[in-house]
């Protein structure tokens, strides 16, 4: 039996099938932005060729998949999302726009305030009104219901979001309300904040909300067409979707909480990560995914990903627990353009799949990383893709002269700059990322992965004064790979706000018992296995208006002093992040959050490389490398030997990825046929 894994990424759909055996078969195609689920059959049927079946008897014969989707992701980006109605108590229809009162820079005084995805027109009030204490002020308005309703029916929604004043209480008018939208507007998909978010915090619990109604249906469309697509092709079994917070969900909660799969993708490559760091016995490492429009950075800290119990996307907050990654606007799709200084940038703006980088020869003209990775000689262009498709040198030649041009330089000048600058933005965003953490760098190794990495991840790591970098033979599809060793995960938060002292030991034991009972119940519908549970609570000094996320691994609830250890442990978590603890303050106890994890079986162990000498270099290339050409091996990374080493400057290459050695690094090849690089220290190539 086979458990496959599917990362649909911006330019390539990658696939990954992992057998009883542990033995890993990996294939690509090209996304369909239309239609993800077209790529997404295309490339099982190129997994299905790589393993010599018929696609129909792969599917029958696979037990689980695991999707990765940037559906959510690209509905909230291109604002392609749903027709969205927001009915909300009277009085408060425009938190989404007053926002916190802040604007993201606050010192650009030209900065436009972001458009909100709910349009006045459609942000109604209802007449009810809860206290901050649960207790009801007013009534639900039954007549004031049905008004706003007929004026949501009038603007054809096709999705409500409901955020009430102080819902996360009690949820009875948020609830009475979604029973009303049922009735009046069947088939309009219904968001309730109490249902999405029940945790204070008032503009983050409304955006929140609007954001999981604006992607719901066009997520909820998509997992509809695939799961017929595949049922067709013959699959029987369990389609579970990756989610922001590292966890997998079946396809209904997946729907019903669409806002969690917006970092679905990304969050893949970090579970791989986290697993990458198990075999590797390295506990500090720092995931650099490069794909075709974006590089994804993030950190495995002692072995475990880092959380964030919010963040923005696309000028949006979504206050949902997710892994803290962080996305730059830098990939192999990446455009070279010149900027009205003179001075050559790289990205945000990508070719994407369609039409792709020039060299793709897809009616594309624009010079992109990938064009200059050409042209300076680290891609073959008759072996990308094992050949599958030729790239056209002499077209990323018209390109890159073009930028030349423009800069009034030569076209190996040009191309160089492009990537020594798309490098240059890498580093810098890893740096930022750690360094804003208080993690220094120089004490991690780089985890390159994602079809890109391996031409810039020892440029990258130089820069950063990092010794280590570890390519692993899976990298072009690890995001893939790495969401077959995640499990079901259900998160649960509740408001239980208060001074320490007030809160108390008996209060928090019953608040966790009761998220408990709620996660379990919510994961026994679609799993029976072994259960573990995460417990965190978000605390603060009195007078912060930020919370500082606390973990409670470890932590017996049960023991008596059981408060006395969440002080200390949030005094240290503080003095962690800002150098600093306040030690004779009280500390404020704002929201307890509890994960309930259903482990499913692991991942079975890869198979060692088999016993063969030393790969040869296959053939010799010429790679631009500083500022003059150089003749450069080649080897086949399927060909390496177990122990074997190689010394830069070199090229390894797979089917599917291409790694550069400049002079000076090192590679010792491990036993699973991974590259540990030693990288050569900054200046010795440049």
């Amino acid at each position: 039996m086979y458990r496959i894994g599917i990362d649909v990424g911006g330019t390539f759909t990658d696939l990954v099938a992992v057998d009883d055996t542990g033995r890993v078969t990996l294939a690509k195609a090209a996304s369909t932005p239309s239609d993800p689920s077209l790529g997404v059959m295309d490339g099982v049927a190129a997994l299905a060729e790589a393993l010599g079946l018929d696609p129909g008897r792969l599917l029958a014969e696979t037990e689980r998949i695991v999707h990765g989707t940037t559906v959510a992701t690209n509905a909230l980006l291109e604002r392609k999302g749903a027709r969205v109605g927001l009915l909300t108590t009277a009085g408060h229809r425009d938190v989404i726009e007053m926002r916190e009162g802040l604007k993201d820079d606050r010192y650009n005084l030209r900065l436009p305030p972001p458009v909100p995805l709910v349009p006045r027109a459609r942000r109604l009030g209802v007449r009810e009104r809860l206290r901050a204490d649960g207790t009801t002020a007013m009534a639900l308005d039954v007549r004031s219901l049905g008004r706003a309703i007929n004026a949501l029916s009038r603007h054809q929604v096709e999705s409500v979001a409901v955020c009430y004043l102080h819902a996360y209480r009690d949820a009875a008018h948020e609830e009475a309300t979604g029973k009303a939208l049922a009735r009046a507007l069947p088939g309009v998909y219904v968001s309730l904040s109490s249902a999405v978010l029940p945790r204070i915090k008032e503009y983050e619990r409304v955006c929140t909300t609007v954001v999981n109604a604006y992607v719901g249906p066009a997520l909820s469309r998509y997992l509809a067409r695939l799961g017929e697509r595949l049922r067709a092709g013959g699959y029987r079994g369990p389609v579970l979707i990756m989610q922001s917070h590292g966890g997998v969900a079946p396809i209904g909660e997946a729907v019903r909480l669409a806002a969690g799969a917006v970092l679905s993708g990304p969050a893949g490559g970090v579970a791989g990560s986290r697993y990458c760091a198990g075999l590797l016995g390295e506990d500090n490492l720092i995931p650099f995914d490069m794909g075709g429009t974006s590089t994804d950075i993030s950190l495995i800290v002692r072995g475990q990903a880092q959380l964030a119990a919010e963040r923005g996307v696309a000028g949006h907050r979504l206050a949902l627990p997710s892994l803290d990654i962080v996305s730059l606007g830098a990939g192999g799709g990446s455009i070279a353009w010149v900027d009205p200084g003179g001075i050559l940038q790289v990205g945000p703006r990508s070719a994407g799949a369609e039409p792709g980088p020039a060299c793709y020869g897809k009616r594309g003209t624009d010079a992109t990383v990938t064009d200059a990775n050409l042209v300076l000689g680290y891609l073959d262009a008759r072996n990308f893709l094992g050949g599958r498709r030729p790239l056209y040198a002499a077209a990323a030649e018209r390109a890159v002269d073009a930028v030349a041009g423009t800069l009034g330089t030569d076209r190996m000048a040009a191309a160089d700059g492009i990537h020594r600058v798309v490098n240059l933005r890498m580093a810098e965003g890893i740096r930022l990322v750690s360094v804003r953490r208080g993690v220094d760098p120089r004490g991690f190794s780089l985890l390159a992965f994602g079809g890109a990495a391996g031409l810039h991840a020892t440029d990258v790591a130089r820069q950063l004064e990092i010794g280590r970098v570890v390519v692993p033979r899976v990298a072009a599809v690890l995001s893939a790979w790495g969401m077959l060793a995640t499990d079901l995960r259900f998160e649960v938060v509740r408001t239980h706000i208060g001074d320490v002292k007030k809160v108390g030991a008996a209060a928090l034991r019953r608040v966790f018992a009761r998220m408990e009972a709620e996660g379990r119940r919510r994961l026994g519908r679609a799993f029976a296995g072994p259960v573990r549970v995460e417990r965190s609570v978000d605390m603060r000094y009195g007078e912060q208006i930020f919370e500082v996320g606390v973990p409670l691994d470890g932590v017996d609830v049960e023991a008596p002093g059981l408060m006395s250890e969440v002080v200390e442990r949030f005094h240290r978590r503080h003095e962690e992040l800002y150098t600093y603890s306040l030690r004779d303050q009280e500390p404020v106890l704002v929201n307890a959050r509890l994960a309930v994890v259903g482990e499913l079986p692991a991942l079975p162990e890869e198979p060692p490389l088999p016993s063969r000498g030393p790969g040869a270099p296959r053939t010799r290339r010429r790679v631009f490398l500083g500022r003059a050409w150089t003749q450069a091996p080649v080897y086949d990374l399927e060909a390496l030997a177990s122990g074997q080493t190689i010394a830069g400057p070199a090229v390894v290459e797979s089917a599917t990825t291409t790694v550069l050695l400049r002079p000076g690094d090192r590679v010792l090849v491990t036993p699973l046929g991974w590259l540990d690089i030693r990288v050569a220290s900054k200046g010795d190539w440049a």
